[in-house]
């Protein structure tokens, strides 16, 4: 990416996008971010808001009357903008589909104009129903019914991919695919089903810890400036241009096992109650045991980056949920 363009993030005062922001200011680098705060907020992004080289545009980004413009002088393109966490991909199907399906397709298009470099966040739905031990970016893809809304979500995440590297092959537009993992750490919201800051808010009130089924269900956490890390040193190669790549760690702890760490972190008085899945979020919702990527692809293409423990993400991430 030219160093003297500006970076465009998309869903920059996300969660992750706020984190990716104040990283690429941090090193000197301009920042254009489109978000309409439907999810995410400005309040992210307090710390570098009134930065020189930060330019925020609340809007849509199929709805940014400058997208043309701002995407022909950019040097690069992270697409971060999409729906998040469960609850909202089950209350609103149509606006998660939206979302990810339009918002991605401006990009793409206005980008390949330009020739832009594209990374696309992709997320580890899409590996869908597999029962696998662990997932690699060659595998089949296994995606559930449709009257069920999480398949929705992950159905647009993969038509996302499938559009990108469309655009690749006719258009030649260089991209990069990231298929996110369970990341976690500050500013990430409980707010819209997301697991360690519940744990986290109801443990600090000493309220119940809410684990949904039977607590054996193991996922892989990274905190997310080592997510940040990977998304950046994917983008920075051109080698890696028209790949996938698996983006997390492959530490797996039960939910029940997270829940129990964080009481004990936190040193708090709560119990750890258990939830059937059909109370927490109705009957047209599954959930997958184990969701672990294999990750010999992105240590190959994207060589060092730090990997942070459970018990220190626990401590990184309770001194922001309140």
């Amino acid at each position: 990416m030219a160093d003297n363009r500006h970076i465009v993030v998309t869903g920059g005062a996300g969660f992750i996008g706020s984190h990716l922001v104040e990283r690429l200011l941090a090193e000197g680098g301009k920042v254009v971010v489109i978000d309409d705060c439907s999810t995410g907020k400005e309040e992210n992004l307090a710390k570098v808001l009134a930065h020189p080289g930060l330019k925020f545009l609340r809007n849509k980004v199929s709805e940014c009357p400058e997208l043309e413009r701002i995407l022909a002088q950019a040097g690069g393109v992270y697409h971060l903008a999409a729906a998040v966490g469960v609850e909202l991909v089950l209350k609103s199907p149509i606006e998660t589909l939206q979302r990810n399906l339009h918002e991605t397709e401006a990009i793409l298009e206005h980008a390949a104009r330009f020739h832009v470099p594209v990374l696309l966040a992709s997320t580890s739905e899409v590996y869908g129903k597999s029962q696998k031990e662990a997932f690699s970016e060659e595998d089949d893809l296994l995606i559930g019914p449709p009257h069920f809304s999480r398949w929705g979500y992950a159905c647009s995440k993969l038509m996302d991919e499938f559009m990108a590297l469309a655009y690749a092959k006719e258009r030649g537009l260089p991209v990069v695919i990231a298929r996110i993992f369970n990341t976690v750490g500050p500013r990430q919201t409980g707010r819209y089903g997301m697991v360690l800051p519940r744990f986290i808010a109801a443990a600090k009130s000493g309220e119940p810890l809410r684990v949904f089924g039977d607590g054996q269900q193991t996922r892989c956490f990274c905190f997310v400036d080592d997510t940040v890390e990977a998304l950046m040193r994917l983008m920075r190669s051109e080698k890696n241009r028209g790949e996938i790549f698996n983006v997390g760690t492959d530490q797996e702890i039960t939910i029940k096992g997270l829940a129990e760490l964080v009481v004990q972190v936190l040193g708090s008085v709560s119990k750890i109650e258990f939830v059937p899945y059909q109370q927490a979020y109705g009957f047209d919702f599954e959930d997958m045991r184990r969701r672990r990527p294999i990750l010999s692809k992105i240590k190959a293409a994207a060589e060092g980056g730090a990997e942070t423990p459970p018990k220190e993400i626990v401590l990184r991430t309770t001194r922001e949920v309140v």
